[in-house]
């Protein structure tokens, strides 16, 4: 049986997912609108979501989050 090759990520889950959210909204703002801003926008709305949730998911001994340490979430356009 083959072992698994596991590398620790340099950046945290929640720093990646806020990093696109902002991406996708910068996206967002620069589009036309119409279906495919519509596509960028809900994408953005489900990064943001998707940080928010590994926060509450994370154990109550794990690191601090940038949220914890006073820096604001990354949030999305929104039209």
């Amino acid at each position: 049986m083959q072992s698994r090759r596991r590398s620790a990520q340099p950046v945290s889950l929640y720093q990646r997912l806020n990093e696109e959210a902002q991406r996708l909204g910068k996206g967002a703002k620069g589009s036309q609108p119409g279906i495919e801003r519509e596509r960028i926008i809900r994408k953005a709305r489900q990064a943001e979501t998707t940080s928010q949730m590994s926060e509450w998911l994370r154990p109550s001994h794990a690191p601090a989050s940038p949220k914890e340490k006073g820096e604001k979430p990354m949030t999305a356009a929104r039209t």
